[in-house]
C-alpha cells in the first residue's frame, strides 16, 4: 500500500518498501510558551526558523499546527502554511482540532495535504471527511471514540476496522489516503504500553495493510534521557510495520537511528542515503 502527498513541486511516497518519512514536529505551539506569545504578536519568525532547521536535518514532510490560545487559528494555519510552502517544498501535515483552521489550511495549500486528524467518532468524520474528499487530502485517523482510548491491541483494530468501513464506503476516501496512528503513549505511565502499540502495529499491517504513523515523542514523555528512548522505539516500531511518524527532526540521534534502521531494512539502495548523510556530518565538521 502506498501513500502519496505531494506540494506543489513534489511528491512523497510512504508505504513499507519505501524510505521511512519524517513528519517533523516542530512546528506546534504546544508547550512552548514563547513561541505562543510570538504568535498571537503577529511574528511569525519561529516558523521559518523551525522550517529551515528541520529542512536542514532531513525531514521527509513538516507538520503544522498553529493552535495557541486567544489567536485566530483559521487565519493563522492559512497564513502559516502558504509562508511555509514558500520556504520549502516538502509536502505538509495540516494539524488542528478545529475544522474551520483545517478547512482554511487546505484552502491554503498548494499540493496534496495529509490531514491530521480524525477519530473512529462518527461526528468528527461527518465533520472532516468530506473537506478531506473535496480537497483530495490524505487523512490521518486514530483508533479511539469517545467512549474509550483502548489499551487492547484488538480493540483498537476494531475502531481502525470501523474507521475504514466508514471513510471508504460513506465518505468516499480511497483506502490507500488512509493512514492509521495505533495511538503511542507514555511508557512512563505502564511499562507495557509500547509492546500494546507494537502488537497494534503488527495487526493493522497484517490485517489491511494500511500505512501508519504516530506522535512519536508520546512514548517518552515524562522519562529522562527521552532522546535514546525515541531512537530506540522508533526502528522498533519500523520493523512491526510503521512507515512514518510525527517526530522530533531536528536530533541527529533520532534521525541516525531512522536512517540507519532504513538501511537494514532493505528501504535504502545501496546504502545512498546512508552515506549521504555521513558526508553531510563531515562537511559540517570541517
Amino acid at each position: 500500500m502506498h501513500t502519496t502527498v505531494s506540494s506543489a513541486t513534489k511528491t512523497v511516497t510512504i508505504g513499507p518498501d519505501q524510505p521511512f518519512c519524517i513528519i517533523g514536529e516542530r512546528i506546534n505551539p504546544t508547550g512552548r510558551k514563547i513561541f505562543q506569545e510570538q504568535l498571537r504578536a503577529g511574528d511569525m519568525s519561529a516558523v521559518e526558523k523551525d522550517v529551515l532547521d528541520q529542512v536542514a536535518m532531513g525531514a521527509t514532510m513538516l507538520d503544522v499546527n498553529m493552535g495557541a490560545p486567544l489567536v485566530d487559528e483559521a487565519e493563522l494555519l492559512a497564513k502559516a502554511v502558504t509562508m511555509i510552502q514558500e520556504l520549502t517544498d516538502l509536502p505538509l501535515c495540516i494539524d488542528s482540532s478545529v475544522v474551520e483552521a483545517l478547512e482554511a489550511g487546505l484552502d491554503a495549500y498548494k499540493g496534496k495535504a495529509l490531514v491530521n486528524s480524525i477519530t473512529a467518532e462518527d461526528e468528527r468524520m461527518e465533520l472532516i471527511l468530506p473537506l478531506v474528499k473535496r480537497h483530495g487530502a490524505a487523512i490521518i485517523a486514530l483508533p479511539n471514540d469517545e467512549f474509550e482510548i483502548p489499551e487492547e491491541p484488538e480493540r483498537r483494530l476494531e475502531l481502525t476496522k470501523y474507521i475504514v468501513e466508514q471513510a471508504t464506503g460513506k465518505y468516499g476516501i480511497p483506502i490507500e489516503d488512509i493512514v492509521i496512528d495505533p495511538l503511542a503513549m507514555p511508557i512512563g505511565a505502564d511499562s507495557q504500553m509500547v509492546v500494546r502499540t507494537l502488537k497494534t502495529i503488527e495487526l493493522i499491517r497484517d490485517t489491511f495493510d494500511l500505512n501508519m504513523t504516530l506522535g512519536a515523542s508520546n512514548v517518552s514523555f515524562g522519562m529522562p534521557d527521552r532522546h535514546a528512548l525515541n531512537s530506540v522505539f522508533i526502528p522498533m516500531a519500523m520493523k512491526a510495520g510503521l512507515t512514518s511518524a510525527i517526530m522530533d527532526a531536528r536530533t541527529e540521534k533520532i534521525v541516525t537511528a531512522v536512517r540507519a534502521a532504513d538501511l537494514m531494512m532493505g528501504n535504502d539502495e545501496w546504502g545512498a542515503t546512508w552515506i549521504a548523510l555521513h558526508r553531510a556530518k563531515e562537511a559540517a565538521k570541517a
